[in-house]
């Protein structure tokens, strides 16, 4: 797939609705007939960045291979997303990933689409669909540990920043862990840096499973 960015705006535009959508879904439905093999959606643009990192470590090339990462800005629009890929849309093959707290949108979505009832998370992941436990920072820091991601912070110039955060009242008295996935999110696009990061320092054989299993299929 040539133009994966082109296609994720369009199926952005076409799933929101309103007066662009009819011709947003005209140049999805052109873009997919360029070699689009599977869709995997993910909440944010920070789930995105680590499944193409670990995609990098694996020396694979997601876009060659037809595979479109689609952020959803919201695990609330699943459905919308999941009617665009059915069969009625664009017919494709879709996998996905979410955060524990939002797991009841994307099992509710994969239903209404039609692609089962009563649907438990292991009937979730035979459909290509995994669930982070409590979220993907949360798995990324137990596997590389506490230590380990501070490491990553120190390569990232951020130690002493994190050292402030952690000696200010609100923080005070916190788990470590706790710390660490709050400090991520303080600032416009440190998740998302953060999410590659952590997933070029992990070993491996150390890779958090939903997020290992997502790509492996």
């Amino acid at each position: 797939m040539r133009e994966p960015d082109r296609f994720r705006a369009a199926v952005d535009t076409w799933a929101a609705g309103g007066t662009g959508a009819a011709a947003a879904a005209t140049v999805a439905r052109e873009l997919a007939t360029d070699g689009l093999a599977t869709v995997v959606l993910v909440e944010g643009v920070s789930d995105q960045s680590a499944v193409e990192a670990l995609a990098a470590r694996h020396d694979r090339d997601l876009a060659g291979e037809g595979v479109c990462v689609l952020p959803l800005g919201g695990a609330m629009s699943v459905g919308r997303f999941l009617r665009i890929f059915g069969a009625s849309g664009l017919a494709t093959n879709v996998r996905g990933l979410c955060d524990e707290a939002e797991e009841g949108y994307f099992r509710r979505g994969l239903e209404q689409a039609g692609l089962g009832t009563g649907l438990t998370r292991s009937t979730m992941e035979a459909l290509g669909f995994y669930v982070c436990v409590a979220d993907l920072e949360d798995e990324l820091i137990r596997a590389l540990g506490t230590s380990g991601v501070e490491h990553v912070l120190a390569a990232e110039q951020d130690l002493a920043r994190f050292r402030v955060f952690q000696n200010q009242p609100a923080q005070r008295g916190r788990a470590v862990e706790r710390q660490l996935r709050r400090f991520m999110g303080t600032t416009s696009g440190r998740k998302a840096r953060y999410a590659r990061a952590l997933v070029r320092a992990l070993d491996l054989d150390r890779v958090p499973r939903p997020l290992d299993r997502l790509l492996a299929g």
